[in-house]
């Protein structure tokens, strides 16, 4: 129940339970007129009352229906007269009183169905035909799992996602991590799948089968490879397209107060940004932290250290958590590497490495000689490392040109960034900064272990290149 008290009279307005704790507006006028606005939390809501305006009848009455403003759709709630009104306007929830279709719809969603059946839900998900994006469909499994071998395999239509002729559609989806579901709860559990076709060969956007055919290689195998990946993003308003808390059409003040920053104006989406946080360590998802970034609407968290095809594992579907988040908040979520134009910082996927090698004394000489190949292979890497790229790597902004290899201590303006603490004790990892935020986490993960520890160069280019960026190896 939620509580108005106008300058003459106090009005109640009965309300479904979830959508007091959202962002609401109300504008008053004479009569008085409520209206709902901005997004919901519950995405019940949303489909019940997209939009509703309410108007109270005339003074005196002891109780009132409330109507529907012309053209307003949704749910209408009751609106009534309570006793003697205060000077000024105040509104507070007084309870989570509901009726109506939301309650209903939130309690089925809610139902915990293990006290009724062993039978669970797989959510089944894979990457789609573009190559970013995420496709998804549940499927009901006869008892809980705990190892992806024991999942069934599965059938999409691949012609209905770019990824097969409508002649010949059937792609098959092969399980191969398992997930705690967040959304559904109980036992019920995510499924990152690969896909194949009906011969079991790998389709084209199946980089996962690729990748782990490096990480199975025995000289990889032997390094214990370790990724700890920075996945940045940034929130847009809906049907705009304009950043979370930007004015729509204008743009907030410069760069410098958004960074890590506390504060209404500020700090945009901070709600997404934890529930994505609480979603991902709830999944057992090896999330080791977040944070506000540069530009305000935009967002990191960190994934990582994880070895091998896990990181991509981790990223992917950590990616799929924060889809379905920002689609109950009604948010669109972009990873395009640079999402504004101008004195806008882009965003990246900043990919640490590291191996057994690099993390043993003596380590800062293999980090070196890994720098090394990297540069004479740095052609083949830009090309993987997500699609605009261009628009992001600059020079400007925390980044390097695209055009150029180079590489530093503690220097964010470099290809390959090596910190300090590493330089300091002779042994470390090495963080590559070009990778865009849309990157493909098996492809630069994979390509990172096969041109440091599979990839050897001629010595005549190993020389030159030694000689070029300065490095004694």
């Amino acid at each position: 129940m939620l509580a108005l008290h106008g300058k003459h009279k106090d009005y109640k307005i009965a309300m479904p339970r979830g959508l007091l704790s959202s962002p609401l507006l109300f504008l008053l006028a004479d009569p008085v007129s409520v209206r709902f606005l901005g997004w919901e939390l519950g995405e019940m809501a949303q489909a019940v009352v997209p939009a509703m305006q309410c108007q109270v009848g005339a003074r005196g009455k002891a109780a009132v229906r409330a109507r529907p403003a012309a053209g307003a759709g949704g749910r209408v709630w009751g609106v009534r007269r309570s006793g003697r009104g205060t000077s000024g306007l105040k509104v507070m929830a007084v309870s989570t009183e509901s009726t109506g279709v939301v309650t209903r719809l939130e309690q089925l969603l809610n139902l915990d169905t293990a006290s009724f059946t062993d039978k669970i839900i797989a959510e089944y998900i894979w990457v789609g035909g573009s190559g970013i994006d995420l496709r998804s469909k549940s499927r009901t499994i006869s008892k809980p799992v705990e190892d992806p071998s024991e999942l069934p395999k599965w059938n999409y239509d691949g012609s209905s996602t770019g990824q097969a002729p409508g002649e010949d559609s059937e792609v098959i989806l092969y399980p191969q991590a398992i997930f705690k579901d967040p959304f559904r709860g109980g036992n019920n559990i995510l499924v990152i799948c690969d896909t194949y076709t009906p011969a079991g060969e790998p389709i084209p956007t199946n980089k996962r089968h690729r990748a782990a055919q490096i990480f199975s290689d025995p000289k990889v195998v032997d390094q214990v490879p370790w990724f700890g990946i920075e996945q940045e993003y940034t929130l847009l308003q809906t049907d705009v397209n304009w950043p979370l808390g930007w004015p729509v059409g204008g743009y907030p003040g410069p760069q410098g107060p958004y960074y890590c920053a506390v504060g209404s104006d500020k700090s945009f989406g901070r709600d997404i940004s934890d529930a994505h946080y609480k979603a991902c360590l709830y999944a057992g998802i090896n999330i080791s932290g977040t944070n506000g970034e540069v530009m305000p609407g935009q967002w990191e968290y960190q994934v990582g250290p994880s070895v091998g095809i896990e990181a991509g594992d981790h990223i992917w579907i950590s990616r799929y958590i924060l889809e379905r988040i920002t689609e109950q908040a009604g948010v669109v979520l972009t990873l395009d590497p640079k999402p504004i134009q101008g004195d806008w910082n882009g965003a990246g996927c900043h990919t640490n490495y590291s191996t057994k090698s690099m993390r043993e004394d003596g380590g800062f000489e293999v980090i070196k000689k890994a720098i090394l190949n990297l540069s004479l292979r740095h052609d083949l890497h830009i090309s993987a490392y997500g699609e605009g790229n261009e628009r992001r790597l600059t020079g400007l902004h925390e980044t390097a040109s695209i055009d150029s290899f180079s590489w530093g201590v503690a220097n964010r303006g470099c290809s390959i960034r090596v910190g300090r603490d590493t330089e300091a004790k002779g042994k470390g990892y090495l963080e590559d900064r070009r990778p865009a935020s849309n990157m493909d986490p098996y492809i630069v993960t994979s390509l990172l272990a096969e041109s440091t520890l599979l990839w050897e160069p001629t010595l005549e280019a190993e020389v030159l290149a030694a000689k070029k960026l300065a490095l004694k190896v």
